[in-house]
């Protein structure tokens, strides 16, 4: 069980990867080309601030698992470091199952208000607004996955395993 859960995460971290990699790029584009089309032209397209930051989103919620992975996140751990190691790891392991729970409710509500936005359309983009809650969606479900294996497996994340460094 270990290993295939191991195996699907580290399969989404690279599709959560590249797929940072291509929003971001999107938004570079058609920042880049706006500011072009602004100054150079002296006109716009009107679903450019509606693609960028559609893109924008898209790389903030599908990166956020990924820094969780690398401990890249901000900790407050001024108390906790002066704990006994075990302590530390336990108490490390109660968090991520906590943050894990936190993230099912994240998932179980947006992907309510996604379906209760549904019907809304973007403004230049014929696009339901659903399209802002799919990364929450995604994203949530990807650290919550980090954060179970966190819990069962610490070697497994080494920067997260609560023990000081």
């Amino acid at each position: 069980m270990k290993a295939s859960l191991l195996g699907l995460l580290a399969r989404a971290d690279t599709g959560a990867r590249l797929a940072s990699i291509a929003c971001m790029a999107v938004m570079i584009a058609v920042v880049s080309a706006q500011v072009a089309m602004r100054y150079l032209f002296n006109g716009s397209f009107d679903w450019a601030d509606e693609l960028s930051r559609l893109a924008f989103v898209w790389t903030v919620f599908l990166a956020i698992p990924l820094g969780l992975r690398d401990g890249a996140h901000v900790g407050i751990d001024l108390v906790t470091r002066r704990l006994p190691p075990a302590l530390q790891g336990g108490l490390a392991r109660l968090m991520a199952v906590l943050a894990a729970a936190m993230l099912a409710v994240t998932v179980v509500t947006a992907i309510h208000v996604a379906a209760a936005t549904w019907s809304e359309r973007l403004g230049s983009l014929d696009l339901t607004s659903a399209v802002f809650f799919f990364p929450v969606i995604i994203g949530a479900a990807h650290a919550a996955l980090h954060l179970a294996v966190l819990a069962l497996w610490p070697d497994a994340h080494a920067p997260l395993s609560g023990a000081p460094s």
